[in-house]
């Protein structure tokens, strides 16, 4: 708590403000929060106002719920209308629209649709339920990736054969790649995930800078901390140089976790898979490894409807950094919190739910 409360100090923030303020850079620079974590916490706590006029953040593709497409959650929506099938999920996934349905709407309509607080919970439910078959919705980044090939893992060597896992689990460095690679995405820096880099190191980023001359820091998810990197990519741009910087010391490594990384190896193998936004990015997503077919929900036949956006939703421009939710015409309109129209109303780490919720000036 001690360490929190120096994290939070708003004397030391609003240093760290007149810090930035006060570095040589002549023009607008625009610096793209990789994680819907951070997305969240610049808003709740008000950082943007404290920056100067130059200093322009967006949001990027790191909220897990936002990027998945919909053929995802149509498939788990074809799933839970299954008699013998118990669809376990995430919180926030359940009220993310489908292309016709979200997994709430069938819940309603009598789907048994279960909100589990980890995977291992979902297991343990597995295993006292073998009449059913539970298929856990996995989505997510390197971070969750991990626990869920331990929860897989557990479902092998226990022969939980009515466990299974739906994968769109991603894995962000092919992301970044695909976003400098599309036309509409202008960004000086990036603040990148804590919390992904905690499992895969610092070095898998080095290709940024050196492919793409974009300096890169990676963050913790205090005031404190984001202030602190928004300072470090002002001064790499002002120096003219880009390179990756960890402002994260006391959680990330420079190696990452190997013991993670070998158990999310052990049980996925790279995959292209489909990212809201983005299309399909090549290798950016981890399937289950061919012998552990048995507990793969992807064999599982049922017929899922065509994939379709909602009319008018902007989630895709909004993950790349391209359009300002408040930009949305559907934004506080049709799409709220409480009748989301796309992925980025729903999330608690979703850019548009964060406007909505913590930043009533921008949406009037």
């Amino acid at each position: 708590m001690k360490v929190l409360t120096a994290l939070r100090n708003a004397d030391a923030v609003r240093h760290v403000a007149r810090e930035i303020a006060e570095v040589k850079l002549d023009r607008t620079v625009r610096l793209m929060e990789v994680c819907g974590g951070h997305t969240a916490a610049i808003y709740r706590f008000a950082l943007r106002d404290l920056l100067p006029e130059w200093v322009e953040l967006v949001s990027g593709p790191g909220c897990p719920v936002c990027v998945t497409a919909n053929d995802f959650v149509d498939r788990s929506v074809a799933l839970a209308r299954q008699p013998n099938v118990t669809i376990a999920t995430f919180g926030d996934l359940i009220r993310v629209p489908g292309s016709s349905r979200s997994l709430a709407e069938v819940r309603a309509e009598g789907g048994d649709v279960r909100v589990f607080y980890s995977s291992a919970d979902a297991l343990d439910w597995a295993i006292q339920h073998p009449e059913r078959i539970v298929v856990f919705l996995g989505i997510g980044f390197e971070t969750t990736a991990c626990t869920l090939a331990a929860t897989l893992k557990s479902a092998v060597q226990d022969n939980a054969r009515n466990f299974r896992l739906l994968s769109s689990l991603k894995t962000m460095p092919p992301a970044l790649s695909a976003l400098f690679s599309a036309p509409d995405v202008k960004v000086d820096g990036l603040i990148l995930p804590g919390h992904v880099t905690t499992v895969i190191g610092t070095a898998c980023y080095e290709f940024i800078p050196s492919e793409f001359n974009i300096p890169c820091v990676v963050s913790g998810f205090e005031p404190l901390d984001l202030m602190e990197t928004i300072l470090k990519l002002c001064q790499q741009l002002a120096e003219a140089r880009a390179s990756v910087e960890n402002q994260y010391r006391r959680v990330v490594h420079a190696e990452g976790n190997p013991q993670a990384q070998v158990l999310m190896d052990e049980m996925f193998e790279p995959a292209d898979v489909p990212w809201r936004g983005f299309g399909v990015i090549p290798g950016s997503g981890l399937a289950i490894r061919r012998e552990f077919a048995d507990w793969d929900a992807e064999r599982i036949p049922v017929e899922v409807e065509p994939t379709r956006e909602h009319a008018g939703c902007r989630c895709g421009e909004v993950l790349r950094g391209a359009l300002h939710p408040t930009e949305c015409p559907l934004f506080g309109k049709s799409c709220t919190p409480d009748t989301p129209r796309g992925a980025c109303m729903v999330s608690a780490e979703g850019a548009c739910a964060a406007v909505y919720h913590f930043s009533p000036v921008e949406h009037g």
